[in-house]
């Protein structure tokens, strides 16, 4: 009797240990397929950032797009509003 208790102990760890690393896997998956996506969008020459504010992006130095560029060389805090 005390045989048949290892037995199932050891197949419950490799059924746990199967989904552990199935697991691992998708998020792996699921990470490089992200990358590729961004990489994807970034070489089409658009913007990572669903709203278009560049001001408040996280990637703004990096960015080579040109609204980037225009918001990086604009002081930030002077008023450009001439009325």
């Amino acid at each position: 009797m005390k045989r048949h208790s290892i037995e199932a102990r050891s197949r419950r760890e490799l059924f746990a240990g199967a989904l552990r690393y199935a697991a691992l896997g998708l998020m792996a998956a699921a990470s490089v397929a992200l990358y590729v996506k961004r990489q994807r969008i970034v070489r089409k020459g658009r913007c990572i950032n669903s709203s278009g504010i560049c001001a408040g992006c996280k990637v703004l130095e990096q960015c080579s797009l040109p609204q980037a560029v225009s918001a990086r060389q604009t002081p930030t805090g002077v008023d450009n509003d001439k009325r």
